[in-house]
């Protein structure tokens, strides 16, 4: 399996989606879209629009995706088993507004 993940340097919804790849150790590329904005480009060129996180799996863009509905896409299209792994972060958070925040610039933030 080839996978991509555009994904957000810190993001509730993108750490869901870091989550789920290690449940299931998943071999992924991560193009962080905060740090390297032609990756937020290619992007949105490959999925149509600008939310994130995106995975894109064998040529399947999942546009806007959260770790949930990524693991439920993966075990409906038998590309993993069940996996009774926990995993250390919520597979369905969005971010906080410090953290929006931050990405924008407003505010500072350690992590």
């Amino acid at each position: 399996m080839q996978i991509t993940a555009y994904l957000k340097t810190t993001c509730g919804w993108s750490n869901g989606v870091r989550a789920v790849m290690t449940k299931y150790s998943l071999l992924y590329s991560e193009k962080d879209i905060i740090k390297n904005p032609a990756f937020r480009f290619e992007m949105e060129q490959k999925s149509g629009q600008p939310l994130s996180p995106c995975v894109e799996i064998d040529g399947v863009m999942l546009a806007d995706i959260s770790g949930e509905e990524l693991e439920s896409y993966l075990l409906e299209h038998k590309l993993v088993g069940t996996s009774a792994v926990p995993t250390d972060v919520p597979l369905n958070a969005p971010c906080s507004d410090e953290q929006h925040a931050a990405m924008a610039g407003k505010v500072k933030m350690q992590f």
